[in-house]
């Protein structure tokens, strides 16, 4: 006589159940799992959102600073002749050309408005000139050649220019070589003050 069957504990469980044969909660509530699914689907296309917004914007600047600093080295190389006019016409002084003959006045006139067209046109391609006459030393735009004792301005005054500069949007294209002032009069107490001020606040933080 067959002895009766007992249930194998080692079998596996019946799809959408348990070990111990019930229901799995997964089974017995779809919605879950949808809503699982959903979450996981949401945060995929989040994180594809992000991705596109990051390369627009990334695409964005790439397209902006080539279009700003695409003309670069063309205007390292064309600054060179304002610097020829410059120097043609520093080379007559006011008493020269109270002398001069209407031709040569013209002829002066001339190259007068073709620097300042020159430079008009730098500026609508975004390079512009630097005027550092009588402004404080920047070493991010200015380079210095030499010092000059002059204590009529303040030390670190550039009091002369030996060559132009030009920046190209927030860049410096060519820093303006100059002469500073050495042994004038200290800055002023307000300017003391700005200076100091961010070291005395951080101070104060501490």
């Amino acid at each position: 006589m067959t002895e009766p069957r007992t249930p194998d504990d080692s079998a596996p469980p019946t799809a959408g159940k348990d070990a111990q044969g019930n229901p799995s909660a997964d089974a017995a509530d779809p919605a879950t799992q949808a809503t699982r699914e959903a979450a996981e689907y949401k945060d995929r296309w989040l994180r594809a959102l992000a991705e596109m917004e990051n390369l627009r914007r990334r695409t964005e600047r790439e397209v902006s600073d080539a279009r700003t600093y695409g003309v670069t080295q063309f205007a390292r190389d064309v600054v060179s002749v304002a610097d020829h006019m410059e120097r043609a016409l520093q080379a007559l002084d006011d008493e020269i050309r109270a002398k001069a003959d209407a031709r040569v006045k013209g002829l002066l006139d001339g190259v007068e408005l073709t620097e300042r067209e020159f430079l008009k046109v730098l500026e609508k391609h975004g390079v512009r000139k630097l005027e550092p006459q009588g402004q404080k030393f920047d070493p991010h735009r200015h380079q210095a050649m030499f010092e000059v004792p002059d204590e009529s301005v303040p030390s670190g005054t550039v009091v002369q220019v030996v060559q132009s500069g030009y920046v190209i949007g927030d860049r410096v294209l060519r820093p303006a070589l100059v002469g500073v002032a050495k042994g004038g009069p200290k800055p002023a107490a307000s300017d003391e003050a700005e200076a100091t001020a961010p070291a005395n606040d951080n101070s104060q933080k501490s």
